[in-house]
């Protein structure tokens, strides 16, 4: 790779000077030019032509989500989001993922060394330098069909990281208010899960939730892990169930996409359908080719819309992956593949 150049954007010198130490320690990212506002981050965007910006949420003359949208219509490219992990800042958060920020990451808190709280950064800047900006024009809902769903039974297990915020909301857009029994492992910190799935049930015609430990799965419902502390699995057989297991960390991860599709395999089988959608790393192939084995139906996201092809490419390569779609038309394929009614009429 080359060296990736870097705008970072914050109104504080401090987190400015903070921020860009960490990153010029990493050798293959290049820190071309700082901004205190919007105003200047576009003159040095227009001079400098950055490939990745790291922009602060709250920030003087124009706040960061409003500076985002700008970017995203007028010049889409890769944005990390800094902001605090407060309550406030998880919403704001989910707020810039869904205009199409690549990422978000926490400034550190009190105590807690900048090295350590922005460790994971020079990552993400260089995987953000790689990643696929889907202008927001093409981000269209696909909506909810008119036609008739009756669930067949099956269970729908969804796995996504980087990118997903978009992707789910997408692909959850085509679900009924009676869809199949839903649930969802979405790489994120403990602090933005509970308002993406309040944000999901409020976008969404079935009902979205966190997950909690013992919840009976059923039609309607879709249920999302929390972030940070458990893993989601789904226990039972006459009713499936979720459970919620405090394990370590599966392929770097807690909640694991892996974990939620290795149980579903031995719980459901083929009365299920695993889908994994954009994000880095290799989480959940091999959970979907589980599924894939166990006589399930599985779904993969495809490379040109994926804003990261790193997990659903390396469970496509290994055989997890039965049916490669574009992200718009998997929620519809879902439902369809999932309806008994569309299936007893394809039978006369």
């Amino acid at each position: 790779m080359s060296q990736v150049k870097v705008l970072v954007v914050d109104d504080s010198p401090t987190m400015r000077s903070l921020i860009s130490a960490v990153l010029r320690r990493d050798p293959e990212i290049t820190v071309i030019g700082q901004a205190g506002d919007p105003l200047e981050a576009r003159e040095a965007i227009k001079q400098l032509n950055p490939d990745v910006i790291t922009l602060d949420v709250e920030m003087p003359n124009m706040n960061g989500l409003s500076f985002l949208e700008k970017i995203m219509r007028l010049r889409p490219m890769p944005v990390i989001m800094v902001s605090t992990l407060t309550q406030n800042g998880a919403d704001v958060s989910l707020a810039a993922l869904e205009l199409g920020a690549f990422d978000c990451i926490g400034k550190p808190m009190a105590g807690v060394p900048a090295e350590i709280a922005f460790a994971d950064l020079p990552n993400k800047v260089k995987a953000a330098a790689l990643s696929r900006v889907r202008p927001v024009g093409d981000r269209a809902s696909t909506g909810v069909g008119d036609g008739v769903f009756r669930s067949d039974g099956r269970i729908v297990a969804i796995g996504s990281s980087t990118g997903g915020v978009e992707a789910l909301l997408t692909v959850l857009s085509a679900f009924p208010a009676n869809c199949p029994p839903t649930v969802i492992t979405q790489h994120m910190p403990g602090t933005f899960t509970k308002s993406f799935a309040e944000r999901l049930n409020r976008t969404c015609a079935a009902h979205v939730s966190e997950a909690t430990d013992g919840a009976a799965l059923e039609a309607g419902q879709i249920y999302l892990a929390p972030g940070g502390d458990c893993h989601l699995q789904v226990v039972g057989t006459t009713q499936s169930r979720c459970r919620l297991v405090a394990e370590p960390t599966v392929n770097g991860h807690r909640p694991s996409v892996d974990v939620l599709f290795q149980s579903l395999a031995k719980t459901a089988g083929k009365a299920s359908v695993g889908v994994i959608l954009t994000g880095m790393g290799r989480d959940g192939a091999q959970g979907l080719l589980a599924l894939r084995q166990a006589g399930a139906l599985t779904i993969g996201q495809n490379e040109s819309t994926s804003v990261v092809y790193g997990m659903p490419k390396v469970a496509f390569e290994i055989g997890a992956v039965a049916r490669q779609l574009p992200l718009e038309r998997i929620g519809p394929d879902i439902i369809s593949q999932c309806n008994a009614a569309y299936a007893a009429e394809a039978a006369r």
